[in-house]
């Protein structure tokens, strides 16, 4: 972000707010607007928006969305505060021009309704690393491995938010799936928090995305998939939800240790997963998906057991199971 001072609040107050109120107020402002075109009358109102995170441009949908401005606000006053006495004033200027943008972000379809907000495409990790930023005493997280494959640089991104936030006295929990293992990216993330002082353990079931910031807010998956985020600020709702983890992490098993008799409790740990999925009779994808392996992995699994029992289909392996007893359950 580019040094901020009195030009540029100056532009925030004069045209970049009311534009921001408009477009919290509509719920998006459209990209073919003439008047943020390049040269047009509120194109450097539209970029100083878009460099602060107050916009983030929806290419998919060719709009600007607006983005709560309190998980933004900290990150323009904070580093003010910091540089000493001669931008006090300054930073106060900024926070009451913060201030105004509140009861706009109140008024906005897009805003809280209660106590659940709904974030849309990269609306989603910008409220995410604002959230992560303001924590100030756990973070837990839970991380199915589906869908976990992020580029290097959005996880080495990852792990420096995470570590800054670990530095300043925060405890985090993270969950992800036996899979994640076998998966180099990750295994460096969590190498990396896990140094810095976080704990990370996996399990053999599969649970969805979860994040909880001092255990007052948490932000899971929408109804639709990962486009949709859903940040919860009901207690009980929160409460609820750090239980499920919290009974989840007492089963799960720490990541870091690669003893060989725990590895080989994960291996038959999967293989009564696989178990279990095939008895109830779900889907390829549904159970490659339940255990966070790949489709193709998944048929490895199921030709291991063929191979385990002599079964040439999937009818004789079920078969051969049923009559020896064989549930997926035994180690429960």
């Amino acid at each position: 972000m580019a040094d901020l001072g009195p030009e540029e609040r100056e532009l925030f107050e004069s045209k970049a707010s009311p534009l921001y109120e408009e477009t919290a107020l509509a719920g998006a402002l459209k990209e073919d607007d003439p008047r943020i075109a390049e040269g047009g009358e509120l194109y450097d109102a539209l970029n100083l928006l878009v460099s602060l995170n107050l916009l983030v441009h929806d290419h998919e949908n060719a709009i600007y969305v607006p983005v709560d401005p309190t998980t933004v606000q900290s990150h323009v006053i904070g580093p003010m505060s910091q540089q000493g006495a001669e931008l006090l004033e300054e930073s106060s200027e900024w926070a009451r021009a913060f201030g105004g943008l509140t009861q706009a972000w109140r008024r906005s379809p897009t805003a809280v309704r209660g106590p659940i907000t709904e974030f849309h495409t990269r609306a989603i990790q910008t409220f995410i690393n604002g959230a992560v930023a303001d924590a100030e005493d756990e973070l837990l997280t839970a991380q199915p491995q589906t869908g976990r494959e992020l580029p290097s640089a959005g996880l080495k991104a990852a792990a420096d938010r995470d570590k800054a936030a670990i530095e300043r006295g925060v405890r985090m929990r993270s969950l992800y799936q036996h899979s994640a293992r076998r998966h180099s990216p990750t295994r460096d993330y969590v190498a990396e928090v896990s140094a810095a002082g976080a704990e990370v353990r996996t399990l053999d079931e599969f649970f969805n995305r979860m994040i909880v910031v001092d255990r007052r807010l948490a932000v899971i998956p929408g109804p639709s998939g990962t486009e949709v985020g859903i940040a919860v600020q009901e207690p009980a709702l929160v409460a609820y939800l750090v239980d499920v983890f919290e009974r989840a992490w007492e089963r799960a098993r720490p990541f870091t240790n690669t003893e060989r008799t725990m590895m080989n409790d994960i291996a038959r740990e999967q293989r009564a997963m696989t178990i279990r999925m095939l008895i109830e009779g779900h889907s390829d994808p549904v159970s490659a998906k339940r255990l966070g392996v790949s489709a193709r992995t998944f048929a490895g699994y199921v030709a291991d057991l063929k191979a385990e029992y002599d079964a040439e289909t999937r009818f004789q392996l079920g078969y051969t199971m049923g009559q020896l007893g064989v549930s997926g359950r035994e180690q429960d």
